[in-house]
C-alpha cells in the first residue's frame, strides 16, 4: 500500500475478530517497526507478543480497572456528543473482549524512565513511539486492525509482573492486533490551516485556505 494512502485511512480499530494472526506476519510488522529511528541509535526497544490467554486476562484486568474510572467519566462529560460516545463504546467493547484479541504487542524500552533532569524525562519515549507508529502503519497496510492503548499499563509494577519484565525494561504502550470486524476508510480531521500557527501561537495565515 502507498504510504500516503495508509496514512489517510489509518484509524484506531478496536473491534477485532478472534481469528489468529500468523506469527510470520506479526514478525514482519515488528521488523518494519524496527526501521524507525531511536535516540543515539541505541535501538533500546523490546517487544513482547502476548498470545497466552492467561497473560491477556491479567493485562485485561488492569485495562478494565482503569477503564471503569476513565470510561465512566468520559460518558458523563461526553453525554451530548454522540460521535465521541461511539468511540467510548468501541473502547468498552475492546475492554470486555480483551482476552479474545489474537495478539497484544507490548512495546517496551530498556532502561528506567528518568525523573531528572526534566529534558531526559520528557525525551524518554522519543525512542519508542516512532517504532509504534511504524507498527500501526504497517498493520494498516496489511489490513490488520490496531490501536495504541496505555490503560493496561496504569500500574507499571503490576504490568511488569504480568509480563515477567525485569526491573530495567519498562512497558510503554500496548498495540492490540487482529483482523478487524469493521473496515478502514477515509478519516475526518480538522483543516490543516486551523491547527498551524506561524511564529507565534494563534497566528494562522493558512486558516480558511
Amino acid at each position: 500500500m502507498d504510504i500516503e494512502a495508509a496514512m489517510r485511512t489509518q484509524r484506531a480499530i478496536r473491534r477485532l475478530r478472534p481469528d489468529p494472526v500468523d506469527d510470520s506476519l506479526v514478525l514482519h510488522l515488528i521488523e518494519l517497526a524496527l526501521k524507525a529511528p531511536t535516540g543515539g541509535n541505541r535501538q533500546n526497544w523490546e517487544f513482547i507478543l502476548v498470545k497466552d490467554r492467561e497473560v491477556k486476562r491479567r493485562l485485561g484486568r488492569l485495562n478494565m480497572q482503569a477503564w471503569r474510572v476513565y470510561g465512566g467519566f468520559g460518558r458523563l462529560v461526553m453525554r451530548r456528543r454522540p460521535e465521541t460516545l461511539r468511540i467510548i463504546e468501541a473502547v468498552e467493547w475492546q475492554a470486555r473482549h480483551f482476552e479474545d484479541i489474537p495478539v497484544l504487542v507490548v512495546a517496551c524500552m530498556r532502561g528506567i524512565r528518568p525523573l531528572f533532569p526534566p529534558v531526559a524525562a520528557t525525551s524518554y519515549y522519543g525512542s519508542i513511539y516512532p517504532s509504534v507508529q511504524n507498527l500501526l502503519l504497517a498493520a494498516r497496510a496489511a489490513e490488520l486492525g490496531a490501536a495504541l492503548i496505555t490503560l493496561p499499563l496504569w500500574s507499571s509494577i503490576l504490568a511488569r509482573r504480568a509480563l515477567g519484565l525485569p526491573w530495567n525494561v519498562s512497558p510503554c504502550a500496548v498495540v492490540p492486533l487482529g483482523w478487524p470486524q469493521g473496515r478502514y476508510g477515509p478519516t475526518t480531521r480538522r483543516p490543516v490551516g486551523e491547527v498551524v500557527s506561524v511564529d507565534r501561537y494563534g497566528q494562522r495565515p493558512f486558516a480558511g485556505g
